[in-house]
């Protein structure tokens, strides 16, 4: 990283980390299944001390077991060694979304955007988005997108610079272990990051990311192993028969969810009303288009084919696995899951904000944000309670 992408990477950060950690009123979440986590490790074992039913944690052979992945939970082993059970898992999220938020700026920056473009574009990543709201509670379901999506960001990162194919890869098993599905990303983006190496380079890139798939590879099957005794993951399919939302046998991944998961994404709008505020937003989805038209700026992106094909390719196939799972991400501001391929998304979004006219560009950004700045202000003001309570993930 170049002296100036730095200096311009950490006054992003530091605006963002400002920001989030006002609005989070740094209130450490209940929801603290990382620093359980976490805690766990430092005892040297995988099960959690589990305080009752408002932890998400999977019954299995006389433990609870935390089921999301445990990339945030490693990460929080130096705050939960220093600070105990007393660790703000919203903090660490505030923090995660902000380096995200930063990462996101030098995408911008790469694809060649002006300082008003990358300040417009970068807004919409941060407020446009559900994760600021993510950060602002810090819930293990919403700490899990901030992580994720401050790795999956800085693979893109890394695809615009040295395209070093053991470094993106790194950086997706890192998303992987806060959000299963960006695991997906890998498909096309290693071989694109290995193909756009000079010939002679390749097979030394190729040897350098086996170097990394291995070992995670590993490490994956003895977190397994420590958990359920066998090589694969089965926490979210124990998870779905235990969970009165999910069915008693099956998988959670079926393709009866998909028109329910549609009206989720596209079909779920405000309600009207007759007294302030007017305009209700479910405290369950709303629909992107509401949320986050500055979406649709990726449609306009053309230019460097192979990495729009790659990038577009990445989207699709994480994306798809939220839309044939049977829960839609429960309380939240938006749709969370988007998060899941939105930094996959981001170069698409800022080249086709460079390709409309700079007012159209302005003016989807504005809207989401402003859109975000709304929804933000009616969680606290109208929903804090429901989370605190009533709060469940997906």
């Amino acid at each position: 990283m170049k002296r100036r992408e730095g200096l311009e990477f950490f006054i992003a950060f530091a605006v963002a980390a400002m920001l989030l950690l006002d609005i989070s009123r740094l209130d450490s979440s209940v929801y603290n299944n990382y620093v359980r986590l976490a805690q766990a490790f430092l005892h040297g074992h995988a099960w959690i001390v589990w305080p009752g039913e408002y932890i998400d944690a999977v019954a299995y052979n006389g433990h609870r077991y935390v089921i999301e992945g445990p990339v945030p939970a490693i990460l929080m082993i130096p705050l939960v060694a220093l600070f105990g059970m007393h660790a703000n898992q919203t903090a660490f999220a505030c923090v995660s979304a902000a380096i995200a938020t930063g990462a996101a700026w030098l995408v911008a920056r790469r694809m060649g955007a002006s300082i008003a473009i990358s300040c417009a574009t970068t807004a919409f990543f941060l407020i446009g988005t559900p994760l600021a709201w993510c950060a602002m509670y810090g819930a293990v379901w919403y700490a899990a997108h901030t992580v994720s999506v401050m790795f999956a960001t800085f693979a893109v990162v890394e695809l615009l610079g040295k395209r070093r194919a053991w470094l993106v890869a790194l950086l997706i098993v890192l998303a992987t272990g806060s959000r299963f599905t960006c695991i997906l990303a890998l498909v096309p983006l290693v071989p694109y990051a290995v193909m756009m190496q000079p010939k002679a380079r390749r097979l030394p890139a190729i040897g350098a990311l086996a170097a990394v798939l291995v070992p995670s590879a590993a490490a994956y099957v003895a977190y397994n192993y420590a958990r359920w005794g066998v090589p694969s993951d089965i926490g979210y399919l124990t998870w779905y028969h235990q969970d009165q939302i999910g069915e008693s046998t099956g998988s959670p991944f079926r393709l009866d969810y998909f028109t329910y998961e549609v009206q989720a994404f596209f079909g779920t709008l405000p309600e009207l009303a007759k007294k302030y505020p007017y305009v209700k937003p479910d405290y369950g989805a709303v629909s992107i288009e509401i949320t986050s038209p500055a979406l649709v700026l990726a449609f306009f992106a053309w230019g460097r084919w192979p990495l729009v094909a790659t990038l577009w390719a990445a989207t699709l196939l994480v994306a798809g696995p939220s839309f044939v799972y049977y829960a839609n991400g429960g309380a939240q501001w938006g749709m969370r899951h988007m998060l899941d391929f939105t930094p996959l998304l981001w170069p698409l979004i800022v080249m086709g904000a460079q390709r409309v006219q700079t007012w159209v560009a302005y003016t989807l950004c504005g809207i989401s944000v402003l859109v975000g700045i709304w929804g933000l202000w009616y969680w606290r003001t109208f929903y804090d309670t429901f989370l605190v309570h009533k709060a469940y993930g997906g």
